[in-house]
C-alpha cells in the first residue's frame, strides 16, 4: 500500500509529502472524458493539432494534446487528458479539486517534430506532464494549488540547457477564465492547472516562506506560466537588490 508521509511540515507550515512506495502496475480503464476535454481545449485555447498518445500506460492512460500558437494565444500548449479518469486522494473534508488535468505553456518557437523530441531539451515538458499526471494515482496522494514537486532528490535540471529542476502547480494566468473548469456531470468537475517550472532556490523559498511569498516575487518580475528556460531566478540578488 503506498504511503504519503505528511508528518513533516515546512517552515511555512505546509505539509511535505514524501512518497515511499507506488502501487503495482495495473492497466488503465480507458480515458472516460477525452472527447469532452478535447472539445473544451478547442473552445477556449484553439484547435488541437494532434494528440500524443501513450503506447503503454500504468493505472491511468495519459495523453497530451498539442495546441499551436494562434493570434489570441501566441504560445505552444500541452494539455493532458486521462489524469481525471480517477479521483485524487485529497484530504477528507478539504474543499479542493478531486479531478485534475495539467497544462504547460511554451514559447511559440518550441520544437515539436519527431527528431527534436529525441532531444530531452525539447521533450522534457511532455515527460513532466506525464509524470505529474500519474503521480497522485501511483502514490495515493494529490496535487493542488501551490504544490511543488522537485525533479528527483536532490533535484536535477530537466534538460542540459536549463537549471529549472522542479515545478509548482497553479491556476493558469494566460488562459480565459472559462478554461479552468470543465463540468462533466453533477458529481464530476475537472479543473485545469498549469505546471510552472522552478529553480531549486525558488522551491526552497516556497518551503520557507510559503506560496504567497514566491508568487509575490514572481509577480514583481512580471513572470507568468509561460516557460522560459533562461528566465530570471527570483531569489537571486541583482545589483545588490532582491
Amino acid at each position: 500500500m503506498p504511503t504519503s508521509e505528511n508528518k513533516i511540515v515546512s517552515m511555512a507550515g505546509q505539509p511535505i509529502y514524501r512518497h515511499s512506495e507506488s502501487t503495482e502496475w495495473q492497466p488503465p480503464q480507458g480515458e472516460e472524458c477525452i472527447q469532452e476535454i478535447s472539445d473544451h481545449i478547442e473552445a477556449h485555447l484553439g484547435k488541437v493539432e494532434t494528440v500524443f498518445h501513450e503506447i503503454v500506460s500504468d493505472t491511468v492512460h495519459i495523453d497530451v494534446h498539442w495546441v499551436k500558437p494562434n493570434n489570441q494565444f501566441p504560445f505552444v500548449r500541452f494539455v493532458t487528458s486521462g489524469m481525471s479518469d480517477l479521483p485524487m486522494a485529497t484530504p477528507e473534508g478539504a474543499s479542493v479539486p478531486k479531478y485534475l488535468e495539467l497544462m504547460v505553456s511554451l514559447p511559440p518557437d518550441w520544437k515539436i517534430d519527431e527528431d527534436s523530441f529525441k532531444d530531452e531539451s525539447w521533450y522534457w515538458p511532455v515527460r513532466l506532464l506525464k509524470q505529474l499526471a500519474r503521480l497522485p494515482h501511483k502514490y495515493n496522494t494529490w496535487l493542488g494549488f501551490g504544490h511543488t514537486v522537485p525533479n528527483g532528490d536532490p533535484p536535477e535540471p530537466y534538460a542540459p540547457n536549463t537549471a529549472l529542476c522542479g515545478s509548482i502547480v497553479l491556476p493558469s494566468v494566460s488562459v480565459p477564465e472559462g478554461f479552468n473548469k470543465l463540468s462533466i456531470n453533477a458529481d464530476k468537475e475537472i479543473y485545469f492547472y498549469s505546471v510552472v517550472p522552478l529553480y531549486e532556490e525558488e522551491m526552497n523559498l516556497k518551503l520557507r516562506k510559503g506560496t504567497d511569498e514566491l508568487l509575490s516575487l514572481m509577480g514583481k518580475k512580471n513572470l507568468n506560466d509561460v516557460v522560459n528556460i533562461k528566465r530570471i531566478n527570483v531569489t537571486k540578488k541583482r545589483f545588490g537588490f532582491l
